[in-house]
């Protein structure tokens, strides 16, 4: 058999290279294909409506590596899907004697979906385990940087003090929200067995009594979930799968965007531990991580909406709808996969600056604090005149270049304030301390 040209994502280094890569590949959906096959026939012949040679005939003879991806690829287009040039390629490497119970009370949709969800759980356990990466990771930089003060920053501006801790604590539990999810998704994937039009005719004609038994050894053959209906055109397996692909994507690019912002040169409270190069500037070093990252959640919602798009199939068995879903859900699966393995990356490798993170809350010359001084001057003040002196020192802070702090503390109405104290952004990051402590207790 002639090999194909690689699916090597020559312009998709986001998944290229990843575990989610090799889940995914033209190869890995043939050798699902082909597995799904393999353990109808083992199903059937447990239910004893197959001889047991036969399903040992067809299993031996499912094995990726004996069939030619490229011309069944090509002669897909005959019948619309992959399956039916697969049935006749298998009937035929399982020989004259057995070759019969190949695919035998099956239909294409049964066998392209069940391929389909193994593929998706295959990836959704690689993608797991690098978002657990990621989640220790950040559990790790949450509690090293639990009191690093930072400026908050809301709408672009500095706001009030928090801490990275705090911050981290929030990805983190982002991340937590997407391995939830995967996890729930990941136990409901089901097989697809319903025949021509979703009644199971053709199984019973060949014998089988008991269509949900056949449906369960069918699950069990493949260790997915025994659906209660063929699901043709009740698509809710996929919706589910697009809904937690793009919110992990999203989950995942909101690490990345904070990444990016922070780590501007003119910022530069973040670094990735190892940038990437650039083709014209030596000095670069690029945040490539956060930068495919990024681009993996731009893309994913319009993916999904296409699979959600998909829910609207008519008849029993579709045309088009069905059809529409294949690429753009392996594209989920993989940008999510390989967002997973670059956010691991990114985590693990992140340098935090603290000290430049000091530096920047004191860029306002105090106002950052302006907040607090406003609810604490007025016990002393009282709230009008607290508010108007405030937004007066607030104006000669701009206009004079002087620090809040030495203004307030030029104010005779202010004598035996601790003016030190309160405009140190670091003593007024609030509860982020106790919060990123509650974060943490979850596991």
């Amino acid at each position: 058999m002639t090999s194909p040209d690689p699916d090597t994502g020559l312009l998709a280094p986001g998944w290229a290279g990843s575990p989610a890569a090799a889940a995914t590949s033209d190869r890995a959906y043939l050798q699902a294909l082909l597995e799904a096959e393999a353990a109808l026939t083992r199903a059937q012949a447990a239910l004893d409506v197959a001889p047991t040679a036969a399903a040992d005939a067809v299993t031996e003879a499912a094995d990726a590596g004996r069939f030619d991806v490229r011309s069944l690829a090509e002669r897909a287009r005959g019948g619309g899907n992959p399956v039916i040039p697969l049935v006749a390629d298998l009937t035929e490497a399982v020989g004259e004697e057995y070759g019969p119970y190949v695919h035998r009370g099956a239909t294409s949709q049964d066998i392209l979906d069940t391929a389909t969800m193994l593929v998706a759980a295959r990836t959704l356990d690689l993608a797991s385990a690098d978002l657990d990466r990621v989640q220790r990771a950040l559990a790790r930089l949450a509690a090293d940087h639990r009191d690093t003060a930072m400026p908050g920053r809301t709408l672009t501006q500095h706001a009030v003090p928090t801490t990275f801790g705090l911050k981290a604590a929030g990805w983190r539990s982002l991340v937590l929200d997407a391995r939830d999810r995967v996890a729930i998704v990941r136990g409901s994937l089901p097989v697809q067995l319903g025949g021509a039009a979703g009644t199971s005719a053709a199984f019973t004609a060949y014998g089988t009594e008991d269509t949900q038994a056949l449906t369960a050894a069918f699950a069990a053959e493949l260790g997915l979930r025994a659906p209660v209906l063929p699901w043709h055109t009740l698509r809710t397996p996929i919706a589910d799968l697009a809904g937690c692909l793009a919110f992990t994507a999203g989950a995942l690019g909101k690490i990345a965007a904070d990444v990016l912002v922070l780590g501007r040169t003119e910022i530069a409270e973040l670094a990735e531990g190892s940038g990437g190069g650039s083709s014209a500037m030596p000095h670069k070093a690029n945040p490539v991580r956060s930068t495919l990252v990024a681009a993996a959640a731009r893309r994913a919602p319009q993916l999904a909406a296409t699979l959600y798009g998909s829910l609207a199939a008519e008849d029993e068995r579709p045309a088009g709808a069905w059809h529409a879903e294949w690429e753009p859900l392996r594209d989920l699966l993989r940008l999510v996969g390989g967002a997973a393995r670059d956010t691991a990356e990114l985590t693990e490798g992140l340098r935090v600056r603290p000290e430049t993170m000091r530096e920047h809350l004191g860029l306002t010359h105090g106002l950052i604090v302006s907040e607090r001084l406003s609810a604490e001057l007025a016990s002393v003040l009282g709230r009008a005149r607290a508010k108007a002196l405030l937004t007066e020192l607030a104006k000669r802070t701009y206009t004079e270049g002087l620090p809040l702090g030495e203004l307030l503390a030029r104010e005779p109405e202010l004598k035996g304030v601790d003016v030190d104290d309160l405009t140190d952004p670091a003593r007024y990051t609030g509860s982020a301390g106790a919060l990123t402590d509650r974060a943490l207790e979850r596991r």
